[in-house]
């Protein structure tokens, strides 16, 4: 038996097509390791189900999150002649493969995971 407070702030069920290409909108930005981007995954799939309102929302969301990372990891590779970016550059490279790893986790489970740390590309 649940309560109406839980119904009324329950997440919308997702099909599970939906929920798998929410999964691989986040897994995608692991093409970086093939020396793409690790944006580009997450646009394309963003550019081909933005019909989808669940699967535009994951994809989005891994879309600004990279795009935001991208720029932190040019920050930190930048500040390395101040010495200060030897620190910096392994410590987003980490982030950003624990966080994919943990967003990845929650979209498949149906959740949807918010990266700390995102500037808000596209709304």
């Amino acid at each position: 038996m649940t309560s109406a407070a839980q119904t009324e702030y329950s997440a919308p069920t997702a099909t599970s097509d939906a929920r798998a290409w929410a999964t691989a909108s986040h897994l995608s930005a692991f093409v970086q390791f093939a020396g793409i981007p690790a944006a580009l995954g997450p646009l394309v799939i963003w550019l081909m189900k933005r019909d989808d309102p669940y699967v535009e929302a994951h994809a989005r969301e891994a879309l600004n999150f990279n795009l935001s990372y991208m720029i932190y990891g040019f920050v930190s590779a930048v500040a390395i002649v101040l010495l200060i970016g030897l620190v910096l550059l392994p410590a987003v490279l980490i982030a950003w493969f624990v966080l994919v790893i943990n967003a990845t986790v929650k979209a498949s489970a149906g959740e949807f995971p918010q990266y700390p740390g995102t500037i808000r590309f596209i709304r």
